[in-house]
């Protein structure tokens, strides 16, 4: 049987296929590069067909292309690398800075109040006036040499004496009307009360007048308190007191303390040898400037202003970023200060930086200084406080008022 058809079909004609154009991807940044190409694609360009044989030769020209040729391929790229977050890094930063100085602060602190010596109980002083409304300190300059080489000793002059006495001392009220400083010649004629010795615990009777410096002598600082509490009305607060030795040394550790001095003088006995102007004053020179008395007419009255003025200079650079801020300067200024410095047992240090800031304070003005208002002379050529004034002054800073008693001396 045949299958074939009995005539043959004509030849047919096939449709033309057409491979279809690729179309052609953007540039890459303008520059001719193919965005978004497929490795397992090629392109056909208007030339003809392209058979996807490579033959091998590099892509290369601006313009890319051309016949047998491979677009680039490119390597996959990963994420850019981010921009720093600067916030992020201050504040980070910032807070690394911050403990690092309150560390530094918490540490100081620390070693320095280890450092005090809270020798001085007031409570052991007697039947003493009520509290004020300004915070009261009985700053005191004593002759101490302890510590002090022979050596020492013949270059600030301080002689041999044993034990120690006042050499000079002072009030100090901090007031929000306004800081004072009174200072009390240590020849001030005085009562001595009854009081309760602070080492031995007996009660011993008044002894009546006698000179303030006595009673230093006689019972230490707390005798000193309860003197000068029962005959000014003033309660006080907080007691320092600083030695030769510590005082030339806080000068020596600042620098030198700078100092305008009105008017030159020498003292033989005091060491002291000045011409008149501004000057830096070293630890040596310091003391000479404070304890100088036989070269004024006004004698203790003289030297007492010299010393409000020395240690208002004094704390008038002490108290400054310059040194609290700078290691450098502040561990010595309190390792010098505080291994003479003899305070109350209840002082802390920042009462003590309180002081320090008011003495300050009444440098640049805040407030006034003063001696104790005077009435005239004294059995023992001591002086005489004029105690109307004296108990107008107490009760203006008992009672936190701006004080306007002026002493006559």
């Amino acid at each position: 049987m045949n299958d074939w058809p009995d005539q043959p079909e004509g030849p047919r004609r096939m449709s033309h296929v057409q491979r279809p154009q690729v179309p052609q991807q953007p540039p890459r940044g303008g520059q001719g590069h193919d965005q978004g190409y497929h490795p397992n694609f090629t392109q056909a360009h208007n030339q003809g067909y392209d058979s996807g044989y490579s033959s091998g030769q590099v892509y290369g020209g601006p313009q890319g292309g051309g016949r047998g040729t491979v677009p680039p391929q490119y390597a996959p790229q990963g994420p850019g690398r981010p921009a720093p977050d600067w916030r992020k890094r201050i504040k980070i930063g910032s807070i690394v800075l911050v403990v690092a100085v309150l560390g530094w602060g918490i540490g100081t602190y620390a070693w320095a109040s280890s450092q005090m010596r809270n020798e001085v109980d007031l409570s052991k002083v007697i039947e003493r006036p009520e509290e004020g409304d300004c915070t009261t300190y009985l700053i005191v300059g004593s002759d101490s040499r302890e510590g002090m080489s022979a050596e020492e000793k013949k270059k600030l002059h301080t002689g041999s004496a044993e034990g120690k006495r006042t050499d000079s001392m002072m009030i100090l009220a901090a007031c929000s009307s306004g800081n004072t400083m009174v200072s009390l010649p240590r020849d001030s004629w005085v009562t001595i009360p009854n009081f309760v010795g602070s080492e031995s615990g007996k009660s011993y009777p008044a002894r009546g007048g006698s000179k303030l410096n006595a009673a230093y002598a006689m019972d230490g600082p707390e005798l000193l308190v309860r003197t000068v509490e029962f005959n000014t009305g003033l309660h006080i607060d907080h007691y320092a007191e600083i030695g030769f030795a510590g005082f030339a040394n806080i000068v020596d550790a600042l620098g030198g303390v700078e100092l305008n001095i009105d008017k030159g003088f020498k003292d033989k006995k005091s060491g002291a040898d000045f011409q008149a102007g501004t000057q830096t004053l070293n630890g040596e020179q310091a003391l000479a400037f404070v304890r100088t008395r036989y070269a004024f007419a006004q004698s203790d009255l003289q030297r007492t202003k010299n010393q409000q003025k020395f240690l208002s200079a004094l704390a008038n650079q002490a108290a400054t970023p310059g040194t609290i801020l700078n290691p450098f300067a502040l561990y010595p200024t309190l390792g010098a200060g505080l291994d003479t410095l003899i305070v109350d047992k209840d002082m802390s240090l920042y009462d003590l930086g309180k002081m320090f800031f008011a003495m300050k304070g009444i440098s640049g003005g805040d407030g006034k200084s003063m001696n104790m208002p005077l009435a005239g002379s004294a059995p023992q050529n001591s002086l005489k406080w004029d105690m109307p004034k004296v108990k107008q002054l107490v009760e203006q800073i008992k009672n936190d008022e701006k004080v306007t008693v002026e002493s006559n001396r």
